[in-house]
């Protein structure tokens, strides 16, 4: 009683029609109004499946990496500028006028490594020259493993992108060349 209270405070929906239903207990018929049409579904049941397209299987899927690495060093070397040596001191008028007033031959102590030691001159040198004939190497040893580092990194994200493609697939992904496990090893 209290189920059927609810049931019927519903509203027949207008697509619905009148069934006779047959009890099962006592083998009376009665009609009543169903929110589905069984002779509707009988009839979907009978009509043949819809045939899968294939066309995809043959497909192969388009990846696209791009590696997006800042190339630090390279900027920061590329904003320098090396053609140009610093200001002196007064601005190049007020240099020349001190070159003509005060000449180094005459003064020796204004000359422009008058202030260093021979010792200190002789580290300045080794200084200049590992960093002219070194420091590129050395740059490009540090650039290039960064540059290693990041392709392996790359080629570990596709690896794993494969796979999760392949594991999504039906069949996890057999007939797929990408996704056999030969074929998507790193070469």
């Amino acid at each position: 009683m209290l189920v059927a209270t609810p049931v019927g405070a519903q509203q027949a929906k207008a697509s619905s029609s009148a069934e006779t239903v047959a009890d099962p207990q006592d083998g009376t018929q009665t009609t009543s109004t169903l929110p589905v049409s069984i002779e509707k579904i009988k009839a979907a049941l009978k009509q043949p499946a819809p045939t899968l397209s294939l066309r995809t299987v043959d497909e192969r899927p388009t990846f696209r990496v791009q590696i997006l690495e800042r190339q630090k060093i390279e900027e920061l070397l590329a904003t320098l500028d090396f053609r140009t040596a610093p200001a002196p001191a007064g601005g190049l008028y007020g240099y020349e006028m001190q070159r003509q007033m005060f000449p180094a031959v005459d003064n020796p102590l204004r000359q422009p490594y008058a202030a260093f030691n021979q010792a200190e001159l002789l580290t300045i040198l080794v200084e200049n020259l590992m960093g002219k004939y070194l420091g590129g190497k050395a740059l490009s040893a540090v650039t290039k493993a960064e540059r290693e580092h990041a392709q392996a990194a790359a080629r570990e994200e596709v690896r794993r992108t494969v796979a999760e493609y392949c594991a999504a697939q039906p069949n996890g992904g057999a007939g797929i060349v990408i996704c056999n496990t030969e074929a998507s090893a790193p070469r």
